[in-house]
């Protein structure tokens, strides 16, 4: 089972080969729904701006980068064009900042020592992680009654358990954050 803990330095984060595995996948994968940056040569996308900007229709990436304004579709578009590519931009650094702390995942699993900025990626990253596969379970307050209905061998069981995981080490590092 994992551990998070303060020392000295900052927190230690210990997981066991299958967690560190579990950690890394869903960061590759997180990181490809976030897709590409923008090209070198896109001038408005070199200051973040986005030439044309409008709300994703898939419902992870729409809950990850929600509407400012909701009654206004306008206003909305206009905000989205100013802010999404450093939104975007920012949890791809946390994801990125995730896969090369945990460096390789070996059979023994993963320590990784972590700075207060270092933590605050994680952080980060866990809770997009967190927000994607709640979106994709749409997990309501009822969401564990839910999961201890499904047959064992529903492919939904692996995601409510991975959630699950994912909550309690993010509280694990809120915890030994503070």
């Amino acid at each position: 089972m994992s551990s998070v803990e303060q020392v000295e330095k900052g927190v230690r984060i210990r997981l066991e080969a299958e967690e560190a595995a579990l950690v890394r996948a869903l960061m590759e994968q997180l990181l490809e729904l976030l897709g590409e940056g923008p090209a070198a040569d896109d001038e408005l996308a070199a200051v973040g701006i986005a030439e044309k900007a409008s709300k994703p229709d898939d419902p992870v990436l729409a809950r990850l980068f929600p509407d400012a304004y909701r009654d206004d579709g306008e206003a909305a578009g206009e905000f989205r064009r100013y802010t999404e590519m450093g939104l975007r931009d920012g949890k791809r650094t946390a994801a990125g900042t995730v896969l090369e702390s945990l460096g390789e995942v070996r059979s023994k699993g993963a320590e990784v020592l972590l700075d207060r900025e270092g933590a605050q990626a994680w952080l980060r990253a866990l809770n997009d992680v967190r927000l994607a596969l709640g979106t994709r379970l749409d997990i309501s307050e009822e969401w564990y009654e839910e999961a201890a209905r499904l047959d064992p061998r529903d492919p939904r069981t692996a995601m409510f358990a991975a959630y699950d995981w994912l909550t309690m080490m993010q509280e694990s590092l809120v915890r030994a954050v503070w």
